[in-house]
């Protein structure tokens, strides 16, 4: 696709304030000259970007597609000047972070009292990554610390702490005939209708294996963002079962009429880890790690929940 850097900033700027003329103040070009650029574009790309609605350029599908990708691009270029400026300066001190399948972040809070007052002069940012992979971003220095679960082909290249364990938990209407079972078998979701986060894809390559027992052939499988209420609202709806982790799930039961249910006759559970780059981590990044590990590995937030099994008791770390 034959598109540079200053039709990606045209298209934003158009799309942003809504005409030529404005869109040419922001990037100070004529208005002129803008249109002619425009123009240029969508005939190397064979299609209009901007459909007119009175004196609004709104983008259409086209455009609304390309501004997606324009925007990434961007606010990643932004992000890599910011960096750039900071290792000139000499001033490369801030703790980039990101959690794998997080929506919310209630533990983070005590994370940050605790990591500023040990350093107050460093910066925390909470970052996303591409596909919600932090391994392949840790690699690639684009965060520093990550919290992950879900395995990776590359997590040996990275240095992992283990954290706790949580419990994935079967999420019903109280009314459904799970919601009395002491705990569901893998025949159980033969013919089921499953909701699901959308990492659970199985288009996905590589594709994570679905959160329920093994040889188990549920009917239809919904995938749905990482959003703990839109799952909820569809199990609630009737269209479908969840499953979710046992602290996501909890502060929902009350409120929606669900029921939890434990997933074999042994928790199903996954692990939490801390991970960072191999070897030696500068200062304010291991008073980082220090304060995320004390937090997430306290006595006070996992307990033990029978037969060495480990359950994270509720409002720690989404997933």
């Amino acid at each position: 696709m034959d598109v540079d850097l200053r039709d990606l900033e045209l298209l934003d700027a158009t799309a942003e304030a809504g005409s030529l003329t404005a869109a040419a103040e922001r990037l100070y070009v004529s208005q002129p000259a803008l249109s002619q650029r425009l123009t240029r574009l969508e005939a190397r790309l064979g299609m209009p970007l901007f459909d007119r609605k009175g004196r609004r350029l709104v983008p259409n599908a086209a455009g609304r597609r390309l501004l997606v990708a324009a925007r990434q691009v961007l606010g990643e270029l932004e992000s890599a000047s910011r960096d750039l400026r900071e290792l000139r300066d000499g001033r490369d001190r801030r703790v980039r972070f990101t959690a794998q399948c997080s929506t919310t972040y209630p533990w983070l809070p005590p994370v940050l009292r605790g990591f500023r007052e040990r350093e107050p002069d460093i910066d925390v940012r909470i970052e996303t990554v591409p596909d919600d992979a932090p391994i392949p971003a840790l690699l690639a220095d684009l965060v520093d610390v990550a919290l992950v679960t879900k395995p990776d082909l590359q997590m040996d290249r990275v240095s992992l702490t283990r954290l706790f364990e949580d419990e994935m938990v079967a999420v019903v209407p109280a009314g459904h005939p799970w919601a009395s079972r002491a705990h569901l078998t893998a025949r159980d979701f033969d013919g089921a209708d499953l909701v699901l986060y959308d990492f659970y894809d199985q288009k996905r390559i590589p594709s994570i294996p679905l959160p329920i027992p093994a040889g188990a052939r549920p009917a239809r499988i919904t995938t749905m963002p990482v959003v703990t209420d839109l799952v909820v609202e569809m199990v609630a709806g009737g269209q479908g079962v969840a499953v979710l982790p046992n602290w996501a799930a909890t502060p929902y039961a009350a409120s929606h009429d669900l029921a939890l249910v434990r997933i074999g006759a042994r928790p199903l559970t996954r692990t939490w880890f801390c991970a960072t780059r191999t070897g030696a981590r500068p200062p304010h990044v291991e008073t980082f790690v220090q304060e995320l590990t004390s937090r997430l590995a306290a006595p006070g937030l996992v307990a033990p929940a029978g037969d060495d099994v480990v359950r994270v008791a509720p409002a720690t770390v989404d997933g």
